[in-house]
């Protein structure tokens, strides 16, 4: 897939013209990552926004114990790094390939000097930043305020709202899920999961709902 393809699945670019992504994609560099290997480290330096063309990171938090955190799963046409196109601060955690990856990766100086040609990506920059921000407070509630079934329901509605329905399609076996909900492995299981009742999870998660 071409650079220009992946650049239109991205929400930040999807509404631009031909001509217009393609004043991006010229400025982008692939690249590659093979399972379990680190493609950044907390504290690196913060110079670039990555793209999966391909594969399956996640964003993680490792204490000194090694116990990991996982603060999110990416795949396909998703992005991190999105931070460093505003501040000059490094990096706030690891990134790691789950499966073989390929990344797309513009520099912070590439981004900002289009980002004159087009300022109206600088709103959809910060609308991602907004949703972030308020998954992040959502999570950090769940880990103070709910039971591990309750963290369980709320990641599986989740999941589900990310795959458009109710058929959950992000293929997460049962130790990454323990990492995002800080339980342990045999609460989750290996199987794709088909949310039936999705309102007796959103009581059990503590949430209204839309």
């Amino acid at each position: 897939m071409s650079a220009n393809e992946v650049l239109k699945r991205v929400p930040l670019f999807n509404d631009l013209s031909e001509a217009e992504v393609s004043r991006f994609a010229d400025v982008t560099r692939e690249r590659e990552y093979p399972k379990n290997s680190v493609i950044l480290f907390e504290d690196d330096p913060g110079d670039a926004l990555y793209i999966v063309s391909s594969g399956q990171v996640k964003v993680v938090l490792i204490g000194e114990d090694g116990r990991e955190v996982i603060l999110s799963v990416l795949g396909d046409g998703d992005f991190f790094g999105e931070m460093s196109l505003i501040d000059d601060e490094p990096r706030s955690a690891h990134v790691i390939a789950m499966k073989d990856s390929q990344l797309l990766v513009l520099r912070r100086d590439d981004f900002q000097s289009r980002l004159e040609e087009q300022p109206k990506i600088a709103l959809k920059l910060l609308r991602v930043l907004v949703q972030r921000l308020r998954r992040a407070d959502e999570k950090i509630g769940g880990l103070v305020l709910l039971d591990v079934n309750g963290r369980v329901a709320q990641l599986l509605l989740d999941l589900a709202e990310e795959s458009g329905g109710p058929r959950i399609t992000r293929r997460l076996t049962h130790h990454p899920i323990a990492q995002m909900i800080g339980s342990s492995r045999q609460t989750v299981s290996r199987r794709e999961i088909t949310i039936k009742h999705p309102e007796a999870l959103r009581t059990m998660a503590g949430s209204k709902g839309a």
